[in-house]
């Protein structure tokens, strides 16, 4: 008993060694923090979706205050209001962000659409992407299963009931984070005030694509012909829209005009609702 008593009373000592140690190892190497990195990491959305391209808010608000090189406009959810304190915390000019917003580049329902095999794993875009691809027959598809919506910090996506991701307008930062971990780029980024996008992510030839899906762009190029202004062009057989260019210069969209399977579509109404109108 008193041999247990003297080891408990060793390592006690031990230990109140070590903690002494430490302890005077910290205060006497401390480093003082600069205050004003709370204050920005404080008007930051706290978000930590890494849009920033740091780990994170506290990180991104050392690095914009400690380094002159690092911009005081990169928290993207945060927009123009945020930027603008940022550089007035930090003394740096906070120059314009292009508002922009998640895009789901696929039409095609996956609860109806064409498969090769009836997936059962684990529910990720990722790990269903490994077997063969993805489940769908068009390789280039939404898989649906949903990894973009729990990557969402914002809470701007959810599935709708044909299995394909809906991004609320209103709630997106334009992080970019659901585009980020989608396997198949189905989610691309595109600016708020775009007029037209094509929904369709598919760079098969028109005779391939039209097996697998009706909605999709089938590479006619139809649309960039008609494009006056030269914001629609064709990219390995999928239409491409040059939204910046578009929300500029274009005022009646003519590009809509002759595209049988509707893939390009106005981007102000929602697809369903397009779907339904035609």
């Amino acid at each position: 008993m008193s041999s247990v008593i003297a080891i408990i009373a060793v390592m006690a000592g031990v230990g109140m060694s070590f903690g002494l140690v430490l302890a005077y190892a910290n205060k006497k190497f401390a480093v003082e923090m600069n205050p004003l990195i709370h204050v920005v990491e404080d008007a930051l959305p706290k978000g930590q979706c890494g849009a920033c391209g740091f780990a994170g808010c506290m990180a991104y608000a050392e690095a914009v205050v400690l380094d002159k090189d690092v911009a005081p406009n990169l928290c993207i959810p945060g927009k123009k209001a945020v930027a603008e304190q940022v550089g007035k915390l930090t003394g740096k000019v906070a120059e314009d962000i292009e508002p922009r917003v998640a895009f789901v580049k696929c039409s095609e329902p996956v609860s109806v659409g064409s498969k090769k095999y009836i997936y059962s794993g684990i529910e990720d875009c990722l790990a269903a992407s490994l077997l063969h691809a993805g489940p769908k027959d068009c390789e280039y598809g939404c898989i649906g299963l949903g990894t973009c919506v729990k990557q969402c910090v914002f809470d701007a996506i959810e599935l709708n009931d044909q299995g394909l991701p809906v991004v609320n307008k209103e709630k997106c930062t334009g992080c970019g984070k659901c585009a980020a971990v989608c396997p198949k780029k189905v989610i691309d980024m595109i600016p708020i005030d775009a007029h037209v996008a094509v929904y369709c992510n598919s760079h098969d030839k028109g005779a391939v694509v039209k097996k697998f899906c009706k909605l999709a762009c089938i590479g006619c190029g139809l649309c960039a012909k008609l494009c006056p202004h030269g914001a629609v062009k064709m990219q390995n057989n999928l239409a491409v829209v040059d939204s910046s260019i578009c929300a500029e210069k274009c005022t009646e969209m003519v590009c809509l005009d002759k595209c049988s399977t509707k893939a390009i579509k106005t981007y102000k109404i929602p697809p369903l609702e397009m779907e339904q109108a035609v």
